[in-house]
C-alpha cells in the first residue's frame, strides 16, 4: 500500500528506495529497436510525436531525471506531459471544497517508453503505476524491465504529479531527515508525535509557499493525468500495472477512465474503498501471521524458536513499557548512532523486515536474549540511508492521505482496528497504525479539504484483471487482494506464498504469471505456484 518508506521498501510508502531521488541528469532519448506504433497504421514510433488532447500536451525530449543511473532507460523515448495543476480550477467548479479561482498553473510530468525486448512487440502498451503514495514511476523502470514486463509490449513511466521527476517536485528533504534523527527518540512519545507534525508542517508551508495548489495533488488529479497520458500519446488501447499505492490509484482510474483500458493488473492491493490506517492493523497480522506459521511448520525453525508469535508479541509489550537504548554502526556514519526501540518501532520493524524473513526469526529471538543489534541496524540503517533523503513525495502523499483517507476514518476506527488484531497491544502502540504514525494530526497540519465520498466507492468492472497478493505482506493485507477481486467480474485472484509486499519486485513466479496474463489476460499462467518453497529460516548457533 504504501505507506510511508520502509527501511527495504515503501510501500503504501513502500518498494525500493534505491530507485529515487537526486540528479543522474538527462539521458538523451535514443532510438529503440522497432517500437509499438502509437495508432494503427501510424509510421512514428510511441512516444515521439508531440500532441495536444485539451489542456494536455505531450512533448518528445529528454529523459526524466532520476536520483540514481537506471540502466533501463538507455534507449528509451522520453518526453514530458504538461497538464493542469488543477483540473477543478480550470473548470471553475469546486471540487475537493475549492472555492472558484482564477485560471490555475500547469505542471509538468516527466515521461518514458521503455521498448519492448521483442522485435514485433504488441501494440497495446502497459503502464506503470507507481506506489507510495509519492514513490517515481521513471525510477522504478528497473524493477519492471528485471521482472520482464517488456517482453512483448513497451511499458510506460509517467512521474505522478509532484513525484520526484515531475516538475514541481513535492518532495520534503526536512521530513526525511527528521524521520533519521527520530531514531534516538521514542518513537511513540508525543514529543516526537509534536516534532513529527511540526516537520510536516514546515514542509506544507513551504510548498505553498512556493505556489503549490497542495489540495490539487490526489488520486483523482492523478488518475486523470494518465488518461490525458494515454490520449496525448495516441494509444487506442493499454494495459494498466499498479503497485502498493498504484493499486488504489489503478482501481480508481478502472472507475474513472476504463476507455481504452485492456487489462489491468495489481500487486500489492490496496482498494480506495479501504485505505487508511485500519487496514494496515489487519495487514500486519496477515503478514506476521504467514510468516509465523511458515516458521513453525518448518521443524527446525520450530525447535530454534517456539512460540515465536507470543515472544514477538511480548516484547512489543514490555518495550513499550521499558524502551531499549542502544547504539549501532551504520554504513556511511562514523560515529556509532543511537537507537531507541519501543513497542511500535518493533511492530514496524516487522511490517518491511517480512521481505527479509529468512532472518526474522532469529532476530527476534535475539532480541529476546539481551540482543538488539540486528533489529537495531536495520531500523536505522533504512532511515539513515542517503537514498531515504529527498526522495518521496510528500505532497503527494499527504494530499492523498489527507482528502482521501483520513476523512473517511477517525483516530478511534485505527484503534479498534489495531485492537481486533492485536488484543495485547498497549492503546499507545494501537493509536499509531503501522507506517502512519501521527497521520491524523500531520493531517490537520496539512489542511487540505475532503475528497467527495465517491472516491471511496467499490471498483466495479468486468475489465480483464489480475490480482496479487504476497503471503507474507505485512503492508497490505492478502486478503485486501480477493475484497478487491469480487468487484472485479474477469478477475485472476492469486497468492504467492511466503512473498512479501509486491510480489513482482522480488519473486520470479509473480513475474512470470504478470507477464503472462498481459499475453492472456483471461488465461495466465499459474502453474509456477506449484513449486514454491518457504524461506530456509536462519537458525542461530
Amino acid at each position: 500500500m504504501s505507506l510511508r518508506p520502509s527501511p527495504r521498501r515503501r510501500s503504501w510508502r513502500r518498494l525500493p528506495v534505491a530507485l529515487a531521488g537526486a540528479t543522474a541528469g538527462a539521458l538523451v532519448a535514443g532510438a529503440a529497436a522497432l517500437p509499438a506504433r502509437a495508432e494503427p497504421g501510424a509510421a512514428a514510433p510511441l512516444g515521439t510525436v508531440a500532441r495536444s488532447v485539451g489542456d494536455a500536451r505531450f512533448v518528445p525530449g529528454p529523459c526524466p531525471r532520476t536520483a540514481d543511473p537506471v540502466p533501463a532507460l538507455e534507449g528509451a523515448r522520453c518526453g514530458t506531459l504538461t497538464v493542469p495543476e488543477s483540473r477543478s480550477r480550470e473548470a471553475g467548479d469546486t471540487g475537493y471544497g475549492r472555492r472558484p479561482g482564477q485560471r490555475g498553473r500547469k505542471i509538468t510530468l516527466g515521461v518514458a517508453v521503455v521498448p519492448a525486448a521483442t522485435r514485433t512487440p504488441a501494440s497495446d502498451p502497459i503502464v506503470w503505476f507507481a506506489g507510495g503514495p509519492g514513490d517515481d514511476a521513471v525510477s522504478e523502470a528497473q524493477m519492471a524491465v528485471d521482472g520482464g514486463l517488456n517482453r512483448d509490449r513497451d511499458v510506460i513511466f509517467m512521474s505522478q504529479r509532484g513525484t520526484y521527476s515531475a516538475d514541481p517536485a513535492l518532495t520534503c528533504p526536512n521530513i526525511d531527515e527528521f524521520n533519521a534523527r527520530a531514531v534516538g527518540l521514542v518513537f511513540g512519545a508525543r514529543s516526537t508525535g509534536r516534532l513529527h507534525v511540526d516537520a510536516t508542517r514546515e514542509c506544507r508551508d513551504r510548498l505553498a509557499g512556493a505556489g503549490a495548489d497542495l489540495a490539487a495533488y490526489n488520486g483523482t488529479e492523478s488518475a486523470a493525468d494518465y488518461a490525458d497520458l494515454r490520449r496525448a500519446l495516441g494509444i487506442r488501447r493499454w494495459n494498466v500495472f499498479g503497485i502498493s499505492y498504484g493499486t488504489d490509484l489503478a482501481l480508481l482510474y478502472m472507475r474513472l477512465h476504463p476507455q481504452g483500458v485492456r487489462s489491468v493488473g495489481i500487486d500489492g492491493v490496496l482498494p480506495p474503498s479501504l485505505a487508511g490506517g485500519a487496514v494496515t492493523w489487519r495487514a500486519a497480522r496477515e503478514g506476521f501471521d504467514g510468516l509465523f506459521r511458515a516458521c513453525a511448520e518448518q521443524p527446525a525453525c520450530n525447535r530454534r524458536y517456539p512460540r515465536l508469535e507470543a515472544t514477538f508479541e511480548r516484547l512489543v509489550r514490555e518495550l513499550e513499557a521499558r524502551p531499549l537504548t542502544t547504539t549501532v554502526t551504520v554504513p556511511g556514519r562514523p560515529e556509532p548512532v543511537k537507537v531507541v526501540l519501543d513497542g511500535g518501532v518493533l511492530v514496524t520493524w516487522l511490517t518491511s523486515a517480512t521481505h527479509l524473513a529468512a532472518g526474522v526469526p532469529r532476530s527476534i529471538d535475539e532480541l529476546a536474549h539481551g540482543d538488539p543489534r540486528r533489529i537495531a541496524e536495520q531500523w536505522a540503517g533504512g532511515k539513515l540511508s542517503p537514498q531515504a533523503v529527498g526522495r518521496v513525495a510528500h505532497g503527494l502523499a499527504y494530499g492523498i492521505f489527507c482528502s482521501e483517507w483520513t476523512p473517511f476514518e477517525s483516530e478511534a476506527d485505527v484503534i479498534r482496528a489495531g485492537r481486533r488484531a492485536f488484543p495485547s497491544f498497549p492503546r499507545s502502540v494501537l493509536a499509531n497504525a503501522p507506517q502512519l504514525a501521527w497521520l491524523h494530526a500531520d493531517c490537520r497540519a496539512w489542511d487540505v479539504p475532503a475528497a467527495p465520498a465517491s472516491v471511496r466507492e467499490v471498483t466495479r468492472s468486468g475489465i480483464p484483471s489480475l490480482v496479487l497478493s504476497g503471503g507474507f505482506d505485512a503492508q497490505t493485507a492478502p486478503s485486501n487482494g480477493a475484497y478487491a477481486a469480487r468487484t472485479l467480474s474477469r478477475s485472476t485472484a492469486v497468492t504467492v506464498p511466503y512473498v512479501a509486499h509486491v510480489t513482482f519486485a522480488g519473486s520470479r513466479c509473480a513475474q512470470t504469471i504478470t507477464v503472462s496474463f498481459f499475453e492472456t489476460p483471461d488465461a495466465p499462467d499459474r502453474s509456477c505456484l506449484a513449486g514454491l518453497q518457504p524461506p530456509e529460516f536462519e537458525i542461530a548457533p
